[in-house]
């Protein structure tokens, strides 16, 4: 048994949607068993551009019932059928999230009338409900109201059924492990099966091909299939334009993590916002104070005087200090990780000896902040990152020239490089960006042990 649903909502997302028309068609595979239609009062406001598109305004739902009223009958006509809808994702998650609201539990098995369509039906132009009906001969009424659209729905689901194997394909699709229900509506199962389960980078394309979202992965395959999971409305709308999959393997995530930042500055895709924000510097540095007490201190870097060393986050700045602090046994007071405290007491460090609490270790503690500081000022200026490669036989080897990233390289673990000239012709130069420096900066600080100084010119891979 089926239930072929419609909805209409004030066009808010997911989790902020609310259902102003619902449409159920309970269906046998052969003839109409039982309807259920109602306008629903989504108890606020909807919008202009909604009411142009459905005609449902904020007068015609006022005395519609709550959906909290008819969400027995909802509950009862689903019960034990299978929950079809055209992109069955949008109206099974809008009902699903609504339910949930009231304290209902909602789960059905679902099929999707698009995916369905393009697996039976190739060759379409468009699988949009009004297009694929007006191609395939199928009369649509009453077009964006829930009614209209749930039958016509239900005439292209019972061509469907009658179409050339369609029993092996409705079984593929509700077999437990099919993941038909839960891929986005114009991508091939193909697409989404090709993607290995190794670190790298994917990129998801419209239907045009071109790239609207890069990401990166230590499991490409997962990371893609928790896309669409999400229930953001960000993801929702990014996989409801996905056509496409594409993907390249790096070996590791530190260069997933290079490559994709590069890759975003490249094409600028649409979906990528976090890497299109201008990236805060900040600065650790050191004064004294009337008491003769060396502080090292962090700020913003234009705030920051003579840095002795500059982060790419805040995070990594107060992780940076929180690790001096235990090294050279510093007070987290005087390292500004405490604020408006009369002695330190922070959570993790417990090494402070007691600077806070008695002035007379002065000397001592002086000398410890300045050990810090040489530290801080003597860096690696020349060095590689060696990490695991694409394969088992491979390696990659990023490379940081005067501070400054340069590129990577994938090598064959049996290549017989001696110096800097042999690794060359395997090195993919990069621009060294400010995203590119912290990322570069984030992993060297918490992987120090990770980093190989290198001479200019003499080097080799035997000795890593």
């Amino acid at each position: 048994m089926y239930c072929i649903v419609d909805i209409e909502t004030t066009g808010n997302g997911i989790k902020g949607n609310r259902i102003t028309e619902i449409s159920i068609f309970k269906y046998d595979g052969y003839e109409l068993v039982d309807e259920f239609t109602s306008l629903v009062n989504p108890e606020c406001e909807i919008p202009y551009f909604i009411t142009g598109l459905t005609g449902i305004d904020n007068d015609l739902v006022r005395n519609s019932p709550k959906l909290k009223e008819i969400a027995p009958k909802i509950i009862e006509i689903t019960l034990d059928t299978i929950f079809v809808a055209h992109s069955v994702n949008f109206d099974y998650n809008v009902i699903k999230n609504e339910l949930n609201n009231l304290g209902i539990d909602f789960i059905r098995k679902k099929l999707c009338t698009v995916r369905l369509s393009r697996k039976l039906l190739p060759g379409y132009n468009s699988y949009s409900l009004g297009k694929l009906c007006s191609a395939i001969g199928i009369p649509l009424t009453d077009r964006h109201r829930a009614r209209g659209d749930a039958h016509a729905t239900m005439l292209l689901f019972h061509k469907l059924l009658r179409t050339k194997d369609a029993e092996e394909v409705f079984k593929s699709f509700l077999s437990a492990r099919s993941q038909e229900a839960t891929l986005p509506q114009h991508l091939p199962k193909e697409e989404f099966d090709k993607l290995p389960k190794t670190s790298g980078i994917y990129y998801f394309k419209d239907g045009k091909g071109k790239i609207i979202y890069v990401g990166k992965a230590v499991n490409i395959h997962k990371r893609v299939l928790s896309h669409f999971y999400d229930k953001a409305t960000k993801e929702i709308e990014l996989c409801r334009e996905t056509h496409f999959l594409d993907f390249e393997e790096t070996g590791n995530e530190l260069v997933a993590l290079l490559v994709e930042s590069a890759e975003i500055k490249k094409h600028f895709p649409k979906y990528n916002r976090a890497q299109k924000k201008s990236i805060q510097k900040h600065g650790i540095f050191s004064y004294e104070d009337r008491n003769g007490i060396i502080h090292l201190a962090h700020n913003k870097l234009k705030l920051a005087p003579n840095p002795l060393r500059v982060f790419y986050s805040i995070t990594d700045c107060r992780d940076f200090l929180e690790q001096l602090c235990e090294v050279f046994e510093l007070c987290p007071k005087y390292c500004h990780l405490q604020e408006n405290v009369a002695h330190c007491s922070h959570f993790r460090i417990k090494k402070c000896t007691g600077i806070c609490r008695d002035i007379k270790h002065l000397k001592d503690y002086n000398s410890k902040v300045q050990l810090a500081i040489k530290t801080l000022t003597k860096r690696k200026s020349d060095y590689i990152i060696k990490g695991k490669g694409r394969t088992p036989e491979e390696e990659t080897i990023v490379l940081i020239k005067n501070n400054k990233y340069t590129g990577y390289a994938y090598v064959d673990k049996q290549e017989q490089i001696i110096s800097h000239s042999d690794l060359e012709p395997y090195l993919q130069f990069k621009e060294n960006t400010l995203e590119s420096q912290r990322i570069v900066e984030s992993y060297s600080l918490k992987n120090p042990e990770k980093l190989i100084e290198i001479e200019a010119e003499a080097w080799s891979l035997d000795t890593f």
